[in-house]
């Protein structure tokens, strides 16, 4: 069970992350909506898919994991912050599941980040 357990949480943040692309790279009027409301149309829309995409890509691998995780952390950690200044809980009448799934990728982000924190390089030996 240890053992699977961290893969499993890798596996699910990185399918999260990945399957949300669609939306950014396809221009989906809901991803276009959503940055354009905080000014970052289109260029912050395509950064930041290709941030997730590495993010998600880094997450399947252990060694990286960690770098996965963190860069998570922070692509995510903006999304809540725009949810909570600028966009709202509920977005275009989500039912507020977008931000429900940000808090939880976020959640799960930051177990992955600590789990995998001896990995870290400079860091980890002293965590």
């Amino acid at each position: 069970m240890k053992k699977y357990f961290p893969l499993a949480l890798r596996i699910i943040v990185a399918i999260i992350l990945i399957q949300t692309l669609r939306f950014k790279f396809t221009a989906h009027p809901d991803s276009v909506y959503i940055f354009t409301k905080v000014g970052l149309e289109p260029f912050g829309r395509i950064g930041i898919g290709i941030a997730e995409l590495i993010a998600g890509i880094l997450l399947l691998f252990r060694k990286t994991a960690w770098a996965g995780a963190l860069l998570t952390l922070g692509i995510l950690g903006g999304a809540i912050m725009m949810h909570l200044t600028t966009l709202g809980i509920e977005v275009n009448n989500d039912k507020g599941v977008l931000f429900t799934t940000a808090l939880v990728t976020f959640v799960l982000s930051g177990i992955i980040a600590y789990l995998y924190r001896k990995d870290i390089p400079l860091l980890g030996k002293r965590l």
